[in-house]
């Protein structure tokens, strides 16, 4: 059995919009760059409502490691068309330590 290492990285992409969608998308994507992602149905339950959207993650692959930065730089281009795609206002993306929400809203704060 081969054992491969890599330096731990992890993304997630939280964002409302339909899975179906969002899933086609991310085959498109991956096929055009050579990459692998999760796509999982979320449901966000939150004060007054409820919206279903996807969690969307990237992890640094020890069998195709990604130098340090690339990832990184790769979750923020998906997220950003993924909200053109899903028609989306925002999104949040995680970072290994730190989580950074988006808003293409003029008023948000």
């Amino acid at each position: 059995m081969t054992q491969v290492t890599a330096e731990s990285s992890r993304f997630d992409i939280f964002i409302a919009g339909d899975v179906d969608q969002a899933k086609q998308f991310c085959r498109e994507y991956c096929m055009a760059i050579g990459l692998c992602v999760t796509v999982e149905p979320i449901a966000y339950i939150y004060t007054g409502g409820e919206e279903a959207g996807v969690r969307v993650g990237l992890i640094n692959y020890p069998r195709f490691p990604s130098a340090p930065g690339v990832l990184e730089t790769t979750a923020l281009d998906l997220a950003h068309k993924l909200r053109v795609k899903l028609r989306q206002h925002s999104f949040t993306v995680v970072w290994p330590k730190e989580s950074h929400w988006f808003s293409a809203r003029e008023d948000a704060k």
